[in-house]
């Protein structure tokens, strides 16, 4: 099984890279960035190759690299703070349908499993400007061609020392590190880990399952 995964420097990113080079099924690792430093892993695997693509909107130069892959991991996102709601938009829904449009040409029977958020609002007419665009991007993805699925994990516990790209998730996630185990015990349906969301991702890929909108206590579930 041929992987490809978008976003693999970020917290959730790392735990699927992880799972996949750990997986003997996972005969290649692809993973894409804008720039060397965004997208370098800082791992030395045979199964591993990182490929910069600085421009996310459009894959016309790279289809060659792009065959043959049976299952896309799109882990990438950013943080709605500070941003409009087109710039927003333009990330969250513009990347992945702009490699889905390549992906889904190229490989018509792979995977796709997207990472959005709890609470994401399907309807696009929310109030609140980051759940309908996740929204927005999830109806996107659910209408490709190729088999998609949508993980929407809510509290998201760092396994094997992963970190978020973003300054303020590493500060929370540093101060509530020893309540985490706490709050999974409490509250199990909304906690899941890195660990967990990578093993779901590839389980899927192999299998597929009938659900294709997967909170925190269906991720847990999958494995």
């Amino acid at each position: 099984m041929n992987t490809l995964i978008f976003g693999a420097t970020g917290l959730v990113g790392q735990g699927v890279l992880r799972e996949c080079l750990r997986d003997p099924e996972a005969q290649q690792v692809l993973t894409i960035g804008r720039s060397a430093g965004q997208n370098r892993t800082g791992i030395d695997s045979p199964k591993l190759h990182e490929l910069v693509h600085p421009n996310l909107w459009d894959y016309s130069t790279i289809e060659t690299s792009l065959s043959n892959i049976h299952a896309w991991f799109f882990c990438l996102g950013v943080t709605s703070t500070g941003m409009t709601e087109p710039e927003y938009e333009r990330v969250t829904c513009g990347i992945p349908v702009a490699a889905a449009e390549t992906l889904a040409r190229l490989n018509p029977k792979m995977t796709l499993i997207f990472v959005s958020a709890v609470g994401a609002d399907r309807s696009e007419k929310g109030r609140v400007m980051w759940a309908r665009t996740k929204g927005k991007a999830e109806n996107a993805i659910l209408r490709l061609p190729f088999r998609g699925y949508v993980f929407r994990p809510a509290t998201i516990e760092p396994s094997h020392g992963e970190q978020s790209r973003t300054t303020s998730y590493r500060i929370l996630y540093t101060l509530t590190k020893l309540i985490l185990p706490l709050l999974r015990k409490m509250f199990p349906g909304l906690v899941t880990n890195t660990e967990q969301i990578g093993c779901a991702m590839l389980s899927i890929a192999k299998r597929r399952i009938s659900k294709r909108i997967l909170e925190s206590k269906d991720i847990n579930k999958v494995i």
